[in-house]
């Protein structure tokens, strides 16, 4: 989706492994060669029909900090909770979404499928309940000062917000070219309360790769974008910000606007579906701690096909939340956060506090033409037959707008 503050969502390649048989159907949610749900196919790829039998992500609460979310969208009707509008130069509230792109990721994330009679779009986490935290709109000029400074205004007090309702979950499919001491503050607080923050990697991986903010900040969780043969789309951003990476190209969801259906591509979309998975395993150990949380998402990952544990242009690896909800493995010590910037961050603190308002990391020198080039993660089984369901289907639906995630 085209935002002004980049709303992330493409990308370059890195291939990914064949998991296993890819299912088109189920009796909860049938698929037909002309339905909205049969466009899906990274539900089809994740085996969504088998991790609903497990787990929807009900009893969780997701914080979506973006452009509002549309609380009477037919696929997110009971769903979507009250929130907060942080945007008041915006007109409506947290329910109203200023440009479409916050109802889009809450699609994603809690779509029930139930508009159309029963043929809408799902979201990987339908049972995950939505608290839509709304901030200011950026217009087209995301990285002017002004809107720098709007952004690490209002989004560590959305942050704080969202967590102080509850929120285990918090997705930020938004990014500002600078972070902040407050981002930072925010960010800590709310893991030190308990909650996982994820963040879009960014949308410039084949122009710029400039490193965005919430994602380069410590103790934000980065996700970047694959595309249907499990490659880091070109425009995927890279470097040590990314974590994890999940599907984010054609994705068909719920969204705002007149149809209430769109498509969209980009690390925006990856990042709702990275939260949804953290929700579905949440809502099965709901004992669990945020640490414990992200370590077996961690684990369970499709690690990069390049036989390293990470690398910058897919993190440690493709989501697998099926995998997770079935074979977790121990989940680890409930205090000790997972990923080592925190850590890094901490200790190097007394000797980079002068530097302050940049949480300054260095994005890599690599150039978009070596990210071509970067180890994949092994994710999609029988992937040619999903995707030839997709394809074949995709001239059924014409009132699906494309939106860039």
């Amino acid at each position: 989706m085209r935002t002004s503050i980049p709303w992330p969502g493409r990308g370059p390649a890195t291939v990914l492994a064949v998991l296993g048989a890819l299912l088109v159907s189920s009796a909860s949610a049938p698929v037909h060669a002309d339905s909205i749900r049969s466009q899906q196919w990274h539900l089809d790829a994740m085996k969504a029909d088998e991790i609903w039998k497990i787990s929807t992500g009900e009893g969780v609460t997701v914080a979506v900090i973006d452009s509002g979310v549309d609380a009477t969208n037919p696929d997110l009707q009971g769903r979507v909770l009250k929130g907060k509008d942080f945007a008041p130069d915006s007109a409506g509230d947290e329910h109203t979404d200023y440009r479409g792109h916050g109802t889009g990721m809450a699609g994603l994330i809690a779509g029930t499928g139930r508009s159309g009679a029963g043929d809408g779009a799902y979201g990987l986490a339908p049972g995950s309940k939505i608290l839509p935290v709304r901030t200011p709109d950026s217009g087209q000029d995301a990285n002017r000062e002004s809107e720098v400074r709007a952004f690490n205004e209002s989004v560590p007090v959305a942050i704080r917000y969202a967590t102080d309702k509850g929120a285990a979950i918090i997705n930020i499919s938004m990014a500002s070219r600078k972070g902040s001491p407050a981002l930072t503050s925010a960010v800590k607080y709310a893991l030190d309360k308990g909650a996982l923050v994820f963040a879009a990697a960014g949308n410039t991986g084949d122009a710029g790769n400039e490193l965005e903010f919430p994602v380069g900040t410590p103790g934000v969780v980065g996700v970047g974008a694959l595309d249907k043969e499990g490659k880091k789309t070109k425009e995927s951003q890279y470097g040590p910000q990314v974590d994890i990476s999940a599907p984010g190209e054609e994705m068909v969801h719920a969204c705002g606007g007149t149809t209430g259906l769109c498509t969209s591509h980009g690390t925006s979309d990856a990042t709702a579906i990275a939260s949804a998975s953290a929700a579905l395993i949440w809502s099965k150990h709901p004992d669990w701690t945020n640490n414990q949380v992200l370590r077996v998402m961690l684990n369970t990952v499709s690690g990069p096909t390049d036989g390293v544990k990470r690398n910058d242009y897919v993190g440690y690896g493709a989501v697998r939340p099926l995998r997770a909800l079935t074979t977790p493995g121990d989940p680890g010590p409930a205090d000790e956060y997972p990923l080592p910037d925190l850590a890094e961050a901490e200790a190097s603190a007394s000797s980079s506090a002068a530097a302050g308002d940049n949480d300054a990391q260095a994005a890599p020198s690599t150039t978009a033409a070596e990210a071509d080039e970067g180890g994949g993660a092994g994710l999609w089984i029988g992937l040619g037959v999903g995707a030839a369901v997709v394809l074949g289907a995709a001239v059924a639906v014409p009132v699906i707008r494309s939106r860039r995630g």
